[in-house]
């Protein structure tokens, strides 16, 4: 493994990683009650049983944590790939629609849209890509009709042994680390500095966390339980579903 390299990478991982922890934080910050609850299934909540107002605000923050997450996590893995590239290769940041990475090597322009995983589109979305990568390719060729153009879908975790989907590659994992850098070894020594202050911005995030599951419990009470203190179910999928 290149050392000079892997010290670029720890560095920014230290100066940047931050910036992950204060977007989960800031995506819990920005929730609001009404919104989450007409996201929801109300009917989900009875069949699974949830009779207090803790259990069903938990199941509503813990699903948008889970989507929210991986999504921050993702456009933060994209700019460290593109940091690492712009180290190696000398990539950059694309401006084309749908392109997150262009860099040439070997006389090849590469066309690089990332992904966090190998499962992240269903059909339409992947047409989508399709789409994306041979209008880009077309505009580079009008300035340059010599130009030898090449389409990546690169997916920073995973793996997809069957890499050649005809009109573009599809590198996944150890694959699109190394293809990025020319380091095979990259992809594992990324977890190391990853975990360098998580706990301490874990602690943070989780009294964040707290306080939204209070606040958000507190909320539910008064607008969805009855005196009694059970849940007022009808109220409730009125509120979610009603004309």
């Amino acid at each position: 493994m290149n050392q000079t390299l892997l010290n670029l990478v720890l560095d920014y991982v230290s100066n940047n990683i931050g910036t992950f922890h204060k977007k989960r934080i800031q995506s819990l910050d920005t929730l609001k009650l009404d919104k989450v609850l007409r996201r929801k299934n109300p009917y989900l909540f009875k069949a699974k049983y949830q009779l207090t107002s803790e259990q069903i605000i938990k199941s509503l923050i813990d699903a948008h944590i889970s989507s929210a997450e991986e999504g921050i996590f993702g456009d933060w893995l994209e700019e460290l790939a593109i940091y690492v590239n712009a180290q190696v290769y000398g990539g950059k940041k694309s401006g084309i629609t749908g392109i997150d990475l262009e860099f040439d090597l070997d006389q090849i322009r590469y066309l690089v849209s990332i992904k966090s995983g190998p499962n992240w589109g269903n059909s339409s979305q992947i047409k989508k890509m399709e789409s994306d990568f041979k209008t880009a390719a077309k505009t580079l060729r009008t300035s340059n009709s010599g130009l030898i153009v090449k389409a990546i879908n690169g997916c920073c975790y995973g793996r997809d042994n069957k890499p050649d989907k005809g009109d573009y590659l599809k590198l996944c994992g150890q694959r699109f680390w190394e293809f990025i850098s020319g380091e095979e070894e990259l992809y594992s020594e990324l977890i190391e500095p990853l975990g360098h202050t998580a706990k301490t911005n874990d602690d943070l995030y989780q009294e964040a966390y707290a306080k939204m599951i209070n606040k958000f419990t507190i909320e539910f009470g008064k607008d969805f339980c009855k005196a009694d203190g059970a849940i007022d179910w009808e109220k409730l999928v009125h509120f979610n579903s009603s004309k």
